[in-house]
């Protein structure tokens, strides 16, 4: 602030008196005024806690015995697993022998040592991005497991050009269609789309072990007569019909088959000791609970820890229990929209996209890029991104891997449309939530209250085309 001089008559700078202290205030501070009121809280809060749409969207069945069985029709067309391999430098890669038995036409194969044996003769080869292991009509000289890589089928079109039949990856093999045919040939072409290595075993070498090996021979031999029996096309004995027919003929007549070893779902948990200080749970409860907000925070945590396992869980989760024959790998890299709709075309009345939130943007990218606006759907209030209709979850459950990869789930739901259900019990003893209870364990020689929370729960595929994957899809940016 300034003043005029009265004899100069120009502007004359005041000091600036600064702050005044306490003891020059003219009226009470707000910090001694603080002392005197009352702070309005907030409830703890909990950075981890997510949308978890899994647990929101499962239809959940209750569970009364603890175990869920699922019996199905009997299936004859055997499934394709997925090979493993252990590696010692680049040029030491060797299959392991124990899951040769996931290609189909070993599955089920009891003898270690064949396998063993087999797995030695495999030789390890590197392919070139462009490079063409086969191509369609050429017999089948060598049976191929993929160690790292992406291979696409192809044939060629009705009209000319490429039709771009499947994508081969990690794990998958080739070769199998020739076993039980005396010339056996390709039935598509495959070219590599990246650098990668696989392993190739020469078909004499399979023929080799099995005019040597009774059991293996007897093995093939069955495989080839199961994959003859009639069956629809699901791979599921077939039940003998006959239509349109006139006249008084004779209709044939079957039954059908169930499978004798249907796998049961026991319900898993999620369990952890709550410990309140008894000072704390009968002092300090204005204005809010402390035994209340400590259970909320657990149960909160608790459910979190439910969705990742139905996510990752080795036994039931769903990145380990889907079907080999329902994933699939993105054409290109990032997920397109073609991705999209192959996913989508694989099951009926899909109901759920489930990915993690970047693979959702990267997603949005391809879009953007080809000028597609992606739709939405209003679920209970909320406007959730969707594609062809169906919504796109984010579930940050889904892992991405060290190479910046991640996934992308679709499911059909429910019991009635044969798909994926939730599973819990409830009326347990001292239940909380459904299926959740907090038990009161006592209290301990410290004054320590125990409460024990649980929650139960498991998940189930009823059919194997209820859930399919997008796999390996990209998430970083490409440069355009």
């Amino acid at each position: 602030m300034s003043t005029p001089d009265i004899a100069t008559g120009s502007a004359v700078e005041e000091p600036d008196p600064g702050p005044l202290t306490d003891g020059q205030l003219t009226s009470l501070s707000t910090r001694a005024a603080r002392n005197l009121a009352t702070t309005t809280k907030s409830e703890p809060q909990m950075q981890a806690i997510t949308s978890r749409w899994l647990l929101k969207t499962l239809p959940w069945v209750d569970v009364k015995g603890g175990t869920y069985r699922v019996n199905r029709r009997l299936q004859l067309r055997t499934g394709r697993g997925r090979v493993h391999f252990e590696q010692n430098g680049a040029d030491d890669i060797r299959v392991i022998p124990e899951t040769l038995t996931e290609l189909p036409i070993l599955r089920g194969y009891p003898d270690l040592d064949v396998l063993r044996e087999m797995a030695t003769r495999f030789q390890p080869r590197e392919v070139r991005p462009g490079q063409v292991l086969f191509e369609a009509g050429q017999p089948v000289t060598e049976a191929y497991l993929v160690v790292h890589g992406r291979f696409t089928r192809f044939a060629a079109g009705k009209y000319g050009g490429e039709e771009i039949v499947g994508v081969v990856t990690d794990g998958d093999q080739m070769g199998d269609e020739a076993v039980g045919q005396s010339d056996p040939l390709w039935l598509t072409s495959v070219r590599a789309e990246t650098a990668g290595v696989v392993l190739a075993l020469p078909w004499g070498v399979v023929q080799e072990f099995t005019e040597r090996v009774p059991s293996l021979a007897a093995h093939l031999q069955a495989y080839v007569e199961q994959q003859r029996k009639p069956m629809n096309r699901k791979g599921e004995a077939e039940v003998p019909v006959q239509a349109g027919h006139v006249g008084e003929q004779t209709l044939p007549g079957g039954f059908v088959d169930y499978e004798l070893a249907p796998r049961e779902y026991e319900l898993s948990l999620t369990q952890t000791v709550l410990r309140v200080h008894t000072r704390v749970a009968d002092l300090y409860n204005n204005p809010m609970d402390q035994t209340q907000q400590q259970l909320r925070l657990t149960v909160e945590e608790i459910r979190e820890r439910q969705e990742w396992e139905l996510v990752n869980n080795r036994e039931f989760g769903l990145l380990h229990n889907i079907d080999y024959g329902q994933r699939i790998s993105s054409f290109t890299g990032p997920p397109t929209p073609d991705d999209m709709d192959e996913l989508l075309s694989m099951r009926r009345k899909t109901k759920v996209f489930l990915a993690h939130p970047k693979a959702i943007a990267a997603f949005f990218r391809q879009c953007n890029r080809r000028g597609l606006v992606p739709g939405s759907a209003n679920i209970d209030g909320h406007e959730i991104p969707a594609w062809r209709g169906v919504p796109i979850y984010p579930c940050s459950k889904i892992p991405i891997s060290a190479d910046h990869t991640s996934s992308i789930i679709a499911l059909r739901t429910g019991e009635a449309d044969q798909g994926v259900i939730g599973l819990y019990q409830t009326g347990i003893p001292e239940e909380f939530q459904p299926g959740l209870n907090v038990r009161f364990m006592g209290i301990d020689t410290a004054a320590i209250i125990n409460y024990l929370v649980t929650a139960y729960y498991s998940l189930a595929i009823l059919v194997p085309d209820a859930a399919g994957i997008l796999e390996n899809v990209q998430l970083g940016r490409t440069a355009d």
